[in-house]
């Protein structure tokens, strides 16, 4: 099944959308990823030194495929282990997420004619240094789906030879103090991520999403102890807890009462501290 998203990708000179509907779609940085790392691909399978068009095409979740727009890409090296880099643009559609308008690079090298495909983080890609999430620490901070979807993409063209991956977001480190990875125990970058491949504009959606995965962090930490799990509104409510409590992880749930004490139940967690501003609770 194919899937366009019109004008979700399609920027005027100023660097806008087009589309003024801020209900358009857009695409998650593991799409970006994956269609750089084919644009690549492109370059060494057809000893090019040029994407030769504007678009690479890639297989999604869902058995769908999505047409995006290539950034850059050229062939760095064509000896015994030919390089290839290409870049893509995220568009976050209309959803306001920081990582909107970001180049996110592949650098791909090919090690021989059959062999397996190794993913790797290069420099703006977060690592993961706390247990509890999608990936074991000391690993990129690449989700499970965008490393499914990269391998397939760059099989589509490279069936069989043995391949290296490295994404790399030359603004990751920057724009990762912005994002909620610090606090999630990913450093040194952003995450590549995206279970569907496409952004829906429901930033609410995605900040459940983000409560949720700290529920999972703190849950790891406090699982053979009797701690609490500590849930605070915002900043009032977190600072107030760890002048009480001291140096403790605390949860900041927002407006979501419901969804984090609902998702507490799920997971197991049998004591739970609330603090914030009497006007939030």
């Amino acid at each position: 099944m194919g899937l366009r998203l019109p004008r979700a990708y399609e920027r005027n000179p100023s660097g806008k959308s087009r589309c003024e509907d801020d209900m358009k779609k857009g695409f998650t940085t593991g799409t970006a990823a994956a269609a750089a790392a084919k644009a690549a691909a492109m370059l060494l399978a057809r000893g090019r030194k040029r994407c030769p068009a504007g678009y690479v095409e890639i297989p999604i979740p869902g058995n769908k495929r999505l047409r995006v727009r290539v950034h850059s890409a050229r062939l760095l090296d064509q000896g015994p282990a030919p390089l290839a880099t290409a870049s893509v643009v995220k568009d976050a559609g209309g959803d306001p997420d920081v990582t909107d308008g970001l180049e996110i690079v592949a650098r791909v090298k090919r090690l021989g004619s059959t062999g397996d495909i190794e993913i790797r983080g290069g420099e703006g890609v977060g690592v993961v240094t706390r247990p509890g999430l999608q990936i074991p620490v000391g690993e990129p901070a690449i989700n499970p789906v965008p490393r499914e979807m990269i391998r397939e993409a760059v099989r589509e063209v490279l069936p069989e030879a043995g391949v290296e991956v490295e994404i790399s977001v030359p603004e990751g480190r920057r724009i990762a103090a912005k994002t909620f990875n610090q606090r999630l125990g990913i450093v040194g970058g952003i995450s590549i991520i995206g279970t569907t491949g496409i952004v829906e504009p429901m930033s609410i959606e995605a900040l459940k999403a983000t409560i949720r995965c700290e529920i999972d962090v703190a849950w790891e930490e406090i699982r053979h102890s009797r701690s609490p799990l500590f849930l605070a509104p915002g900043r009032i409510g977190e600072d107030a807890l760890k002048r009480l409590f001291g140096d403790i992880r605390v949860v900041q749930m927002s407006n979501f009462a419901g969804v984090a004490l609902e998702y507490a139940r799920e997971k197991g967690v049998s004591g739970i501290v609330l603090g914030g501003h009497p006007g939030k609770l």
